[in-house]
């Protein structure tokens, strides 16, 4: 925890926010306090799959990082540096490629409440949207679909509605999985936000990684079980042996990240925002970025125009890594299963 808190100093002290000898003031926020950015969910909870939806008060300058070897993405074309364009939404899902379904539903929804760009013709909303894999725990055939992704965007509407654990995109991640589901556990979506003086950083995982899950002190969480599940295994070390043995993997993951910040950044500085974020992954997560994750972080400049904030991107960066590793923390926290639906979860998706 210094050692990172040390980096966060340095950063900032290099970009001149603070005199040297000075305490960062840095305190932390509850996410639905970040501006510009309102949360709607829809789960199925018997089939263990969900949507969130982020959708954003005025259209949000984004851009993407993908890190793993799997992803299941929609138009996250539009979001690159040489052809950006705002979004009106984000969207998280479960279902693999089948539950990139769900954004014509969110886009519809938006449609319908008067957001979108004006073509002429029809109001078109500009939706990116990520999948994990989860349909190996629960009910495969159910998978988000554009009723689901219409109902957790109308749900952003209602409410902000960020909550953590088996909810949404969360519904049905899972982590520690190089010796099958079997020895896997429960994980779910986590938040975690802070303000650095008028600097906002909020950071939101779906955690559902190939790999275990350590807090900040480096003690494992969460992740592979031993066959009967009463102690921790290592999949550092299965993932080795299974790469000595020759055997396939599998490619049921995939770790979702998005930090939003009212930093007033430009597509390419997102970029590297997204790339600085990642090193929360690295530090939480073992082993991460693997072929079998399509890891996928997305850093995005929401809120207002004239309300946004020259910052430094260094400061940002170490921020949001921080705040990843809190996220995915509460992400583990925050979703515990009874061993007995666990199992039954597990053989229903078989």
């Amino acid at each position: 925890m210094r050692y990172h808190l040390a980096i966060l100093l340095g950063a900032i002290l290099a970009s001149g926010i603070v005199a040297r000898g000075q305490a960062p003031d840095v305190h932390r926020i509850p996410f639905s306090s970040i501006k510009g950015v309102s949360v709607g969910n829809a789960q199925d909870l018997e089939a263990t799959t969900g949507v969130t939806v982020f959708r954003f008060t005025e259209p949000g300058i984004a851009a993407v990082d993908v890190f793993g070897g799997g992803p299941a993405s929609r138009e996250t074309e539009l979001i690159e540096p040489q052809r950006n364009h705002p979004l009106n939404a984000l969207v998280f899902s479960g279902g693999s490629a089948y539950g990139l379904a769900a954004s014509g539903g969110v886009a519809n929804c938006l449609e319908k409440h008067g957001e979108g760009y004006e073509t002429g013709s029809a109001l078109v909303p500009l939706v990116c949207q990520s999948c994990i894999y989860d349909l190996g725990y629960g009910n495969a055939s159910v998978r988000p679909d554009e009723l689901m992704g219409y109902a957790a965007c109308e749900a952003s509407f209602a409410a902000n509605d960020a909550r953590s654990g088996n909810v949404g995109a969360g519904t049905g991640a899972t982590v520690g999985k190089a010796g099958g589901l079997k020895q896997a556990q429960k994980s779910g979506i986590g938040y975690a936000a802070a303000q650095l003086g008028t600097l906002q950083v909020g950071v939101a995982v779906v955690l559902n990684s190939y790999g275990d899950v350590y807090a900040e002190d480096g003690n494992k969480i969460a992740g592979m079980l031993t066959p009967d599940r009463s102690a921790f295994a290592n999949s550092y070390e299965a993932l080795l042996r299974i790469a000595e043995e020759n055997l396939f993997i599998g490619t049921t993951n995939t770790t979702l990240v998005a930090v939003f910040t009212n930093g007033r950044f430009s597509p390419a500085q997102l970029k590297h925002l997204a790339q600085m974020t990642s090193a929360g992954l690295a530090r939480s997560i073992n082993p991460a970025f693997t072929t079998s994750d399509g890891d996928t972080v997305y850093a995005l400049s929401i809120g207002p125009e004239d309300e946004k904030i020259d910052a430094s991107l260094n400061a940002a960066g170490a921020l949001s890594a921080q705040l990843l590793q809190e996220a995915i923390t509460d992400a583990i926290l925050s979703s515990h299963v009874s061993e007995e639906e666990f199992l039954n979860k597990v053989s229903q998706g078989r």
